[in-house]
């Protein structure tokens, strides 16, 4: 079986602070008013995506790993290492942290951890972030934690769109109301909040918080990270790099044209459309490409060819 293009269906996922954009965004059939996110590029339990396109329709990306490895990676991958996901902030999300893979591998069964970044696609005016944090000390932390001095804290940041944010593992941090991302992550699933808001569940319930863990892997002092972009003109494909991190490589292509582009070496390619329509061209085919679109490019395809006016968020594995 030749390689080609795979287009992914995402999964849905209701959240308590979750809306409408990502059906009025993107068009994408929500089966909720409060529906949070759409994990576009997923192999994980708790969510996998289907592939919707060509001879592998409707089977999954770990079903795809295993018949074709060679597909995804010059190494071994003992299992799909990304998670793509858009998230509709429509209230505050909780502050919360995330462990690295040795605190998971322990203490989470086995899973990963989570390092992420996002990549802000619409900012309402005002919005904000949660991005670290002012304990200097892990003893700090925990009393300002017991005594409830949030607005102490927490570093609040502006956004807007188009800006880019990295969080490691170890990083407190949450997404503020009025804020839609595409979030590139770890194959990971685990949180620790640490505030929520004291909000309620349709149950009247308040949510878990994990507040032992949060002070275990929370990063003390918080060093915010240097993002330093850069760009790459590649003729009608403006290439910005955002991060080249241990986890990923995270790129914004803005196309206008007509581009010849070869597939990685080493890795395959994800790439979500965020604006814009194009066509994907292969030696055996050709994939339309429009907002909302989520694609994995095999690393075996070889030459292909993009075309239109879109933008889109591209990712990959890091060179060994």
């Amino acid at each position: 079986m030749n390689p080609y293009p795979i287009k992914c269906t995402p999964s849905y996922h209701g959240r308590i602070w979750g809306g409408t954009r990502l059906n009025t965004f993107f068009g994408y059939p929500i089966p909720s008013e409060r529906t949070g996110e759409a994990w576009g590029i997923s192999d994980h339990p708790h969510g996998k995506s289907t592939i919707a396109n060509g001879y592998y329709q409707g089977r999954t990306i770990g079903e795809l790993l295993e018949q074709h490895p060679d597909w995804f990676a010059s190494r071994k991958l003992n299992r799909f290492p990304l998670l793509v996901k858009l998230l509709d902030a429509n209230d505050d999300l909780s502050v919360q942290v995330h462990p690295d893979d040795a605190f998971a591998a322990v203490y989470e069964n086995g899973e990963l951890g989570k390092t992420e970044c996002w990549y802000i696609v619409h900012a309402e005016p005002g919005a904000q972030i949660v991005y670290g944090h002012t304990a200097r000390t892990r003893e700090e932390l925990a009393e300002m934690i017991a005594a409830g001095r949030w607005d102490d804290l927490l570093i609040r940041v502006p956004v807007r769109t188009g800006d880019f944010f990295y969080i490691p593992h170890g990083t407190i941090h949450a997404l503020g109301k009025g804020i839609v991302v595409l979030e590139t992550q770890q194959n990971s699933d685990t949180t620790y909040r640490a505030y929520d808001y004291d909000r309620v569940d349709t149950s009247g319930c308040k949510r878990e918080l994990h507040i032992e863990k949060v002070l275990q892997v929370t990063k003390v002092p918080f060093e915010r990270p240097v993002i330093a972009p850069r760009r790459i003109d590649r003729g009608a494909l403006l290439v910005t790099q955002y991060l080249a991190g241990p986890y990923f490589t995270v790129e914004k292509w803005t196309l206008q044209g007509t581009c010849e582009a070869q597939s990685r070496q080493h890795s395959f390619t994800l790439l979500s459309i965020l604006a814009g329509v194009g066509r994907l061209r292969w030696a055996d085919g050709e994939l339309p490409l429009r907002k909302g679109d989520h694609l994995l490019i095999p690393r075996t395809l070889g030459g292909y060819t993009l075309s239109g006016e879109w933008e889109g968020i591209a990712s990959c594995l890091p060179e060994a």
